[in-house]
């Protein structure tokens, strides 16, 4: 560990002097990238700056508690040297976190989609409900949301949405959510007072950029088409709404938020990039990164990765054994806690391995 973040400080160094001494175009492409690289090692350089002051302190302090004969002094100097180790310590600990292997689209924008699973119009409800919640987390965040596609039963519920989610490491807070989402409540249907089970999908993609994924003119259809709607004003009465079909994958996307046709069409190919991305990198996936995903979920749709009950008031989350009763606040966004706790043992498991 110490050889390696030796090696960063010495590129973070490297870095800092290209910056400084005038060999590169200040706002120029290369002067950009090597910016954002010495942005990225400025944390554990930081660290590692600490760390080696800690460790001169140390050395003093063990040589002059050698030489001194005063019980007084002497008792200062050991709680002295008890206190720069526990902070080496903790440093170490903080290093090894720093050290541990950035999921390359963390920094990315993401595509979510939710659907209405087993439940019929319950379900289409609760992924309703998901939606909210997720535009309410989103808000307080300062994540930008747009909706991509839409498709509304007559009740209000969701069959399916399709949203664009853009800001600051959009993918790396929303990537634990994929999976299947279970709901047990009384409908408001329900004559008999009975707690009915429903689920609801949800799907978090990394959004791929242009030089991820290339997509060629003979593997695309485009469809054009006359959006549906409730009815009244939200009835599109031209052909603006896209649908596209990838002939080798068999995937397809559709978008109809849009009034412009081109808007429609430049939206459903970033949902289609996106779909491809996530499809290709299933295929190349490691195994170590299939291990890694073990405990997070890998958004299958057969795989029910949290429990909304509301009779008891409580969010339950299967893959880390975790409970909060506190339904109501969470169905408003309010979701941080469990992100943090799903971040942390993934980070957990991380470090067990890298100790093995």
């Amino acid at each position: 560990m110490n050889g390696k973040i030796a090696e960063i400080y010495q590129r973070y160094l490297s870095l800092t002097r290209k910056l400084s001494d005038g060999s590169i175009a200040v706002g120029g492409d290369e002067w950009t990238k090597t910016a954002k690289e010495q942005a990225e090692l400025t944390e554990p350089a930081q660290k590692y700056e600490e760390y080696c002051a800690q460790q001169r302190r140390l050395k003093m302090s063990e040589e002059a508690l050698d030489g001194e004969t005063d019980p007084e002094m002497r008792a200062l100097l050991s709680e002295e040297i008890h206190c720069v180790r526990q902070r080496l310590s903790e440093i170490d600990e903080e290093i090894k976190i720093l050290l541990l292997p950035k999921d390359k689209n963390d920094d990315r924008n993401c595509i979510m989609e939710i659907r209405g699973g087993a439940g019929g119009e319950e379900a289409a409800l609760f992924a309703a409900e998901l939606y909210r919640m997720y535009l309410g987390y989103c808000d307080h965040h300062r994540l930008k949301v747009e909706v991509v596609d839409e498709n509304q039963t007559e009740l209000g519920g969701i069959k399916e949405i399709v949203l664009n989610i853009t800001g600051k490491d959009a993918y790396k807070q929303l990537k634990f959510e994929s999976g299947v989402h279970r709901v047990q409540r009384v409908p408001e249907t329900e004559s008999q007072g009975r707690v009915h089970t429903s689920t609801a999908t949800v799907a978090v993609l990394p959004e791929a950029e242009d030089v991820d994924v290339e997509i060629r003119d003979e593997d695309v259809r485009v469809d054009v088409y006359r959006s549906s709607g409730a009815g009244g004003q939200k009835v599109n009465k031209t052909e603006t709404a896209i649908r596209l079909t990838h002939f080798p994958t068999g995937i397809v996307v559709t978008c109809q938020d849009e009034r412009s046709q081109l808007k429609n069409k430049d939206k459903a190919f970033k949902v289609l990039r996106s779909r491809l991305y996530d499809y290709y990198s299933g295929i190349n996936r490691s195994e170590q990164d299939a291990a890694r995903k073990s405990l997070v979920g890998r958004g299958d749709r057969s795989e029910r990765i949290r429990t909304y009950n509301f009779p008891q008031g409580r969010v339950t989350d299967h893959r880390i054994g975790l409970s909060l009763f506190s339904i109501d606040s969470f169905m408003l966004g309010e979701i941080d806690e469990m992100i943090e706790a799903l971040t942390l043992a993934e980070r957990e498991r991380m470090l067990a391995g890298e100790d093995e």
